[in-house]
């Protein structure tokens, strides 16, 4: 007899499995992969640790958050500083006084708000998507150059059928500072992801390939659930959308591929919106490289993986009907980026299941 059954090895079922048997409590995790860590899993191919699922970058500003993380993995110090390319030329992200030199020649913070301003004008009224919301920010020619392509490749969906809160995530500075995340901490775990979940789950029973709709399971008192709440519920009230990639990983026989961990490629006409050359996150000194092309395709339930909620006003209304009937679940708590249907951050996700395993104590 298990207190708790965890469905999902990733962040969310991890911490929970983690701080539950801590305290005593009878665990089992379930897991439908082939591996624990969920999309944080890496893999070391020739002293480089690849991150298998795309780039993960921890960030955060909560104290808690920080001193809690690092009980289970040491952080290197570095600083996610990405390069666009757009037809072959290259422009500093986030947006700074760099894109703004590169863009237009202006070097300083009056002459870039000046075209902004202008350009941004032809904007009336509170922006209503996506693309009104960033012409808005940073004018039409950063928009056009940098973020229209490679967003509409990355959602595949017009710009105008994305909620504007999307593009509120990114940085907009007039400074020459190329720090991607504003936070006071930033790091990649020495030696990859995957031991901050072994260290995680130390101790703990977990049934890899295991599917929970398809697995007769032993007696329990509760279940926290971290898989798509759509899929949990039969899509009785209609799939939700999710964002997904293709990563190609490819070993190159060269030291330095791109001289940088992370290109996005901005050009429509390009069909991949990422370039990853995973061994400038650790510095490692491999003679080879590991380099990654990251691809959207259609997202297709339980054929691929889901990786982002595209929390527009359909999907919203949608999932509102799956959180009227999982609050009605006694025994099932539901939790993370699929099971809550929301943008999560790695920090955040981390918050909140610390969050619902104090509440379980």
């Amino acid at each position: 007899m298990y207190d708790y059954i965890i469905v999902g090895a990733g962040f969310f079922g991890a911490i929970c499995a983690h701080e539950l048997h801590k305290k005593g409590k009878t665990v089992l995790v379930i897991e439908s992969r082939s591996h624990i860590a969920g999309n944080c899993y890496s893999e070391n191919r020739d002293n480089i640790n690849l991150h298998v699922y795309g780039p993960h970058i921890f960030h955060t500003s909560n104290e808690e958050v920080w001193k809690w993380i690092n009980q289970f993995a040491t952080f290197n110090n570095f600083v996610y500083t990405p390069v666009a390319n757009y037809k072959e030329k290259l422009y500093a992200l986030p947006f700074n006084m760099w894109t703004f030199y590169q863009m237009w020649g202006a070097t300083s913070e009056q002459e870039v708000k000046e075209i902004i301003k202008k350009q941004s004008s032809v904007i009336t009224g509170e922006p209503k998507n996506l693309e009104e919301q960033a012409i808005k920010l940073v004018g039409c020619d950063v928009y056009n150059t940098l973020i229209k392509g490679y967003t509409e490749k990355q959602w595949r969906k017009s710009a105008t059928e994305l909620p504007k809160e999307i593009i509120k995530r990114l940085p907009v500075r007039y400074t020459f500072d190329n720090n991607y995340f504003n936070d006071k901490y930033q790091g990649i775990p020495v030696g990859g992801y995957t031991k901050i979940f072994e260290n995680l789950l130390e101790g703990i029973e977990v049934r890899l390939n295991t599917d929970y709709f398809n697995t007769e399971l032993p007696e329990h008192n509760k279940v926290i659930y971290t898989g798509p709440i759509d899929k949990y519920f039969g899509y009785k009230h209609g799939k939700l959308e999710y964002k997904t990639v293709e990563l190609d990983h490819m070993r190159i026989d060269t030291p330095n591929y791109q001289g940088v961990a992370v290109i996005n490629h901005t050009d429509k006409d390009v069909p991949h919106t990422r370039t990853i050359e995973h061994k400038h996150f650790e510095k490692s000194d491999s003679p080879v490289s590991w380099v990654s092309w990251e691809t959207p395709v259609e997202y297709i339930p339980e054929k691929t993986e889901p990786y982002y909620p595209v929390n527009d006003a359909s999907n919203t209304e949608i999932y509102n009907r799956y959180k009227a009937e999982a609050d009605s679940q006694s025994k099932v708590i539901f939790g993370g980026r699929l099971g809550e249907y929301k943008y999560y951050d790695m920090h955040q996700v981390i918050a909140s299941a610390l969050n619902c395993a104090k509440t379980l104590l």
